[in-house]
């Protein structure tokens, strides 16, 4: 049916409406409520294809390892060229782009968001995450869902029609986005807590209720879909020692400084490769890092592929609670190395993996009993990831989330806090808000170089 005609039965269906505040409010909240609908869709689509990849290069890499040389270079390198050729503002998180968007939502800056959210984005994205992930790419699924969270709703928008009440870009976009992290990691709550920590630093009451419906519409269409699922389970952290809370600070101060400490040399690598001025120099540290992450990978402990999944699962829910010395640096190296390459993929669960990695060295150190290093894993994870975003709340209820552990929530704030505090000695601010940063001086640099083009010509 074409658009024309669609807009023509709804206008004549609300207008039929005598009740002008119903009307109203009926208007201002189908947006919301199509675009978390179709968000839900698309994050189980590609939730379950970035599952089945990941498993796919995890089962190459088990009975043919030699060809993880081939293959992660080769997939690497795809990832990255998709990204350079067709839509730059692929690369990487998504998360960082999509604050830059909320920031310029104003119709002076309409252009400029089109860069960061568009159906040329979103394919570019979904694509170049897909053959880093095959790859045996050290990413996640979260930021990139984010930001096509973030085009969909804007796109939503864009597309109402003349006579439909006015809606706020800035609002929408945000929204998408918090619908995104919840759709991703079943997590509705935490979706929430993002987008008062993470994405916004203003009040939220013009539109908590959008917010809201967002998030729970967004989590009910994938539940629908996957089945009520944690996306971790439910690890065992009962009977925890009363002395639990001094290797908890220990965990979160070792956490938190780590993931601050990659942060920082990921801003360091990058502000590094702005000095490349040819094509092959970009394409020789790609290559360099698949080989890299490739001989990790071969040589030491295959688990550092991926998200981070199966290093968070094994080590909550078997007897395998202590890894190696080498496991965490590894995963953070591995990290590092991807994040840089310029192509699509989050950070979100790398940074929990190893944050994972961590909280269970630290448990064997300690010699702690299995349930507590439960609870050291959990907390090394939310230390890291509040290293890189600086967000503790969103990190403690994510984590909270995906183990629906209620009886640690505060163990796992305390954790997200100390990492918090310890973060700043490396940096005041975090990965997120540095590349936010490049993210608007990259648009404006390009906007002046078009208009100097234009009165070249």
């Amino acid at each position: 049916m074409p658009a024309k005609t669609i807009r023509k039965i709804l206008k004549r269906a609300f207008d039929k409406i005598s009740n002008e505040k119903v009307k109203q409010n009926l208007l201002q909240a189908i947006p919301f409520w199509v675009a978390s609908i179709i968000t839900g869709l698309i994050a189980v689509f590609y939730s379950r294809i970035f599952a089945f990849l990941e498993s796919q290069s995890f089962s190459i890499i088990h009975y043919h390892s030699w060809q993880i040389f081939i293959l992660t270079p080769l997939c690497f390198l795809i990832a990255w060229w998709l990204v350079k050729k067709f839509a730059p503002n692929a690369r990487g998180s998504g998360i960082p782009q999509v604050v830059a968007a909320i920031e310029l939502a104003n119709p002076r800056d309409d252009k400029k968001i089109k860069k960061l959210l568009s159906i040329k984005v979103f394919i570019v994205k979904i694509i170049s995450s897909f053959m880093m992930i095959l790859g045996g790419g050290i990413i996640g699924k979260e930021g990139p869902t984010v930001q096509i969270a973030g085009t969909v709703f804007r796109k939503i928008n864009e597309w109402l029609p003349s006579w439909w009440p006015k809606i706020s870009k800035r609002n929408m976009i945000m929204t998408g986005a918090a619908a995104g992290l919840a759709a991703a990691f079943n997590t509705p709550l935490g979706g929430i807590v993002f987008a008062v920590e993470e994405l916004t630093k203003t009040h939220i009451s013009y539109f908590k209720t959008a917010l809201f419906t967002a998030v729970i519409i967004a989590g009910l269409t994938a539940q629908g879909l996957l089945g009520p699922y944690l996306y971790l389970g439910y690890p065992d952290v009962t009977g925890l020692s009363n002395f639990i809370f001094f290797p908890l600070i220990f965990v979160a101060i070792i956490a938190g400084l780590s993931g601050s400490i990659m942060s920082k040399i990921i801003l360091l690598i990058f502000r590094w490769k702005r000095n490349f001025k040819f094509q092959y120099q970009h394409i020789l540290y790609v290559l360099s890092c698949a080989i890299i992450i490739a001989s990790i990978a071969f040589f030491f402990d295959p688990r550092i592929l991926g998200s981070g999944k199966e290093i968070m699962t094994t080590t909550l829910f078997s007897a395998q609670k202590n890894v190696q010395w080498y496991t965490a640096i590894d995963r953070i190296i591995g990290t590092m190395f991807s994040f840089t390459t310029g192509a699509a993929g989050g950070i979100f669960a790398p940074s929990l993996g190893a944050g994972a990695g961590i909280g269970s060295l630290m448990a064997g150190w300690l010699e702690v009993t299995a349930n507590n290093a439960n609870l050291l894993i959990l907390c090394g994870m939310v230390g890291f990831l509040t290293g890189v975003t600086r967000t503790p709340f969103t990190s403690a209820i994510l984590v909270l989330e995906m183990t629906d552990r209620h009886n640690v929530i505060f163990h796992l704030m305390i954790a997200g806090l100390v990492a918090s505090l310890v973060s700043m000695f490396i940096d005041k601010h975090s990965l997120y808000d540095h590349l936010k940063v490049q993210t608007l001086h990259d648009l404006y640099h390009e906007d002046k170089k078009s208009e100097s083009l234009k009165h070249t010509h």
